[in-house]
């Protein structure tokens, strides 16, 4: 019998944490990281492109430590460098040497640190809305570090992630408030991103010296109308990454692939079968 929430998948021990991941299709290892909103899972960032990237890609997609379903310690800190070392205990744990990623918002941020300090262990990757970069912190991204669960909140947070909000609807933000507040969430959350939050976006950063030496090829996605991450963070990993494409979608938020689900993926699926 299935699960019956969707969300919760296979599990692995990565770097002394039981890790919730979601797996789907056959082939090359991609490595799907999702970005740092209140409730986030790896489900809820990633479940609309899943279907058709595993129709290229053994695609692979871990709830970061501290995030989601992937086990809580007492005590934990959560940092740059242990989410690094998560996302390679990750890929050891499942035997995998060398994978692709796509990296959204602070998984773009946590992508980014990866490929600089172990380029060995990836191959080309995709930034979307990626943190990574030092910029001037956004009220929508303060918010966001920011939340206080409630409903109303939450609400705010959700269409600020979009730039036609259409299709967010009461009950869409009613799971993810619901998701805000299970047992230990927002506990962890709350300990990330405290105030002042400035510093949060320059300890997710990597050095400009280590940007420009990355090897690897690199696609660049963002919204133009993002409110959370500006689109000026793109274009300087543009500007610094030797080997990089930069795709800008207009009439677009934060959630590009959500937004531009179909263009996006097809997108992706195009750059990393180019750059074989």
């Amino acid at each position: 019998m299935a699960n019956a929430d969707p969300e919760i998948g296979k599990s692995v021990v990565a770097a002394g944490l039981k890790t919730n991941y979601l797996e789907e299709g056959a082939g090359p290892p991609l490595i799907l990281l999702h970005g740092s909103g209140p409730g986030v899972t790896a489900y809820a960032n990633w479940r609309l492109a899943i279907p058709e990237l595993a129709k290229h890609f053994r695609v692979l997609a871990p709830d970061v430590a501290g995030f989601g379903y992937t086990e809580r310690k007492s005590g934990a800190r959560y940092n740059l460098d242990n989410w690094v070392a998560h996302a390679l205990g990750f890929m050891d744990a499942l035997g995998i040497p060398k994978a692709r990623f796509v990296g959204n918002s602070f998984g773009g941020g946590l992508t980014l640190a990866l490929a600089a300090r172990f380029p060995e262990r990836v191959e080309q990757f995709v930034l979307m809305g990626a943190a990574g970069t030092e910029f001037r912190m956004t009220p929508g991204l303060d918010a966001v570090w920011g939340y206080e669960p409630s409903f109303e909140n939450m609400k705010k947070l959700v269409h600020s992630f979009a730039y036609n909000t259409g299709f967010i609807t009461d009950d869409l933000v009613k799971s993810r408030y619901e998701a805000s507040v299970r047992p230990g969430f927002h506990e962890s959350y709350s300990s990330m991103f405290p105030a002042p939050r400035q510093r949060h976006i320059s300890a997710l950063a990597t050095p400009e010296d280590r940007i420009r030496a990355l090897p690897h090829r690199v696609l660049i996605v963002h919204g133009r109308d993002d409110q959370i991450v500006p689109l000026e963070g793109s274009l300087k990993l543009h500007s610094l990454i030797p080997h990089s494409d930069l795709h800008v979608f207009g009439e677009c938020g934060h959630w590009t692939q959500i937004e531009k689900k179909d263009q996006f993926v097809r997108l992706v699926i195009d750059f990393f079968k180019g750059s074989a």
